[in-house]
């Protein structure tokens, strides 16, 4: 196990390039499994994440490599199994999204609730109803979900509410069933986009990712393709903040403007200059920032991968700020390890209320999941002395060489052994 040593009150400065979306990697890693050929996704992020997924298809007989120049070669066409191995899906969310892909290719599968970060309440019933309205048979027996394909037709679906997850197993599933299926009140990010271009390459019939109805004509197969995966714009907007919290000035490459918009405003709003150009986004820190309200939304809205981030941000702020959080029901850990560092938080409910202070202390931290772990590391980066955080291991599942790209802004940020373990 090891822990981040971050000495704070170095602006950071210089350039540095996004990697690809952890977020859109994941669902099309699981998308390859329904392709009658090898597939190439470049640009794909070397995250914890990312490995425990390559070992789940490699466990249901795939083979995945990466090349030298970070792209995944997944070759799916020795797929045997159905059944997605338990231990490894309890340490990753995004396994949830081969059930879809399962279903269409082999006609059953076999899953246990998956893990990830405890954010709070995230339900897979959604993901449930709809394979279950495109013609899956649903039963949870001692622990597990087992779903056969009774019949796989196209089908009009409502969500209750516009799920990520939800949205991008009934497209996956849907690529190969009979007939239309229409999802209605679909979630909207870029990275659902993302996953209906590469299902388009596979030769599915796939519009209106980005909007809030996506038709599915299913196809008889589906082959291989190359695709290149988006920039990760959490990512991107967590190396804003760093430029805003010390009060520096960071270009940041492989960004996409529109993918930010929503973070950018709010930075603007508190003091902070943004530019954007054809080669990605510079931002500069101008002074202490001002106390603003931010209220986190699905897309185009504030997203919730960003709150814990812009909290460590307006824990400094010039006033008070109030931050709600309308996704996820326990998505303010970070504010108590925060509170060790001198900021003065209190949470009421999903409201969080933040008195800036001038500045914030080095101290010992948890990262208990992975945003608010990268919350940490920025408060770190601007806090006087020392600041050491723990349980990086959950910061790994969503930044590649997060230090590394840190240190060549500079920062200083050591990975160290963490003897207390």
């Amino acid at each position: 196990m090891y822990m981040f040593e971050v000495e704070g009150r170095r602006p950071l400065r210089g350039t540095v390039r996004a990697s690809g979306a952890k977020n859109a990697v994941l669902p099309i890693m699981a998308a390859a499994v329904m392709a009658g050929s090898p597939c190439v996704l470049h640009n794909s992020p070397d995250l914890s994440d990312v490995r425990t997924m390559s070992k789940i298809l490699e466990g249901l007989g795939a083979t995945v490599e990466r090349t030298s120049d970070g792209s995944l070669v997944i070759d799916p066409t020795t797929i045997d199994s159905h059944v997605v191995d338990e231990m490894l899906m309890r340490q990753v969310r995004s396994s949830i999204f081969l059930m879809g892909p399962l279903l269409a290719r082999m006609g059953k599968v076999q899953v246990s609730y998956p893990g990830g970060c405890d954010i709070g309440q995230r339900p897979i019933d959604l993901h449930i109803k709809g394979l279950k309205a495109l013609g899956a048979s649903v039963e949870e027996k001692h622990g597990h979900i087992i779903a056969e394909r009774l019949r796989w037709e196209g089908i009009d679906i409502h969500l209750d509410i516009p799920s990520v997850g939800a949205t991008e197993n009934i497209m996956m599933g849907a690529c190969l069933a009979d007939g239309v299926t229409i999802i209605r009140n679909a979630a909207k990010e870029p990275e659902i986009v993302d996953l209906q271009t590469f299902l388009n390459a596979m030769g599915a019939k796939v519009r209106g990712a980005g909007t809030d109805v996506i038709r599915i004509e299913g196809v008889e197969k589906l082959h291989g393709a190359e695709h290149t995966i988006m920039p990760d714009r959490i990512e991107v907007g967590t190396l804003m903040i760093g430029a805003v919290i010390t009060g520096g000035e960071v270009t940041v490459e492989n960004a996409v403007a529109e993918h930010v918009q929503a973070l950018t405003s709010k930075l603007r709003e508190i003091g902070a200059e943004v530019h954007f150009n054809g080669h990605g986004i510079t931002v500069r820190g101008k002074g202490r920032p001002r106390a603003t309200d931010v209220k986190t939304l699905p897309y185009p809205g504030f997203p919730t991968d960003m709150q814990p981030q812009i909290m460590a941000l307006l824990s400094i702020a010039d006033g008070t700020s109030v931050i709600t959080e309308t996704i996820f029901d326990s998505r303010f850990k970070q504010a108590e390890e925060l509170g060790r560092m001198g900021a003065k938080i209190r949470r009421e409910g999903r409201t969080a209320i933040i008195k800036g202070v001038p500045a914030l202390s080095g101290a010992m931290v948890e990262a208990t999941d992975l945003r608010s772990g990268a919350s940490l590391v920025l408060a770190g980066l601007s806090a006087e002395g020392k600041t050491v955080v723990r349980g990086i291991h959950n910061i790994d599942r969503g930044y590649e060489r997060f230090e590394e790209k840190l240190e060549s802004l500079g920062a200083s940020v050591k990975r160290v052994s963490d003897n207390r373990r």
